[in-house]
């Protein structure tokens, strides 16, 4: 995906989810929410965001398929509210997005990620955290939190 398409994909995934941001440390603090096993047998977390108060965001990798997978997951489930999944491997024509109105979960979405790094993002509604360049050996990812 050329850059103007890739920054294109995100300004859309944004306008959900506007606010200030604020750079984090790539540590990430402890949540209630758990990982679901929406994205299926033999996918296990390699790295996760939490998204403020909200919820975290999830990146799953299958090691047999090559296959990442990302999902967003609130602490307590209620009334569906504005959320998103997004994924993308570098290198990749097309990013994998989901957003929408959600009870509990955004996502499943997929990217074949073998070698190679990732982009990953989840929001729920007023808040969402994006990671760069992550998961791919020695090169150094960074995560922009954004809410208000």
């Amino acid at each position: 995906m050329n850059l103007s398409r890739r920054m294109a994909a995100t300004a859309v995934l944004a306008t959900a989810i506007a606010g200030t941001v604020a750079l984090t440390p790539q540590a990430s603090a402890a949540a209630t929410a758990t990982y679901n096993g929406v994205c299926g047998s033999g996918y296990k977390v390699v790295n996760s965001a939490p998204i403020g108060s909200k919820g975290t965001v999830f990146l799953t990798y299958n090691s047999t398929k090559g296959k990442n997978c990302v999902v967003t997951v609130r602490n307590t489930t209620g009334a569906a509210v504005p959320m998103f999944a997004y994924l993308y491997v570098q290198g990749a024509d097309e990013s994998a997005e989901d957003g929408g109105a959600y009870t509990s979960y955004a996502g499943p979405v997929y990217g074949d990620g073998r070698g190679k790094c990732v982009d990953w993002a989840g929001g729920i509604e007023n808040q969402s955290t994006w990671t760069y360049g992550s998961n791919c050996g020695s090169l150094k990812a960074y995560r922009v939190t954004k809410g208000w």
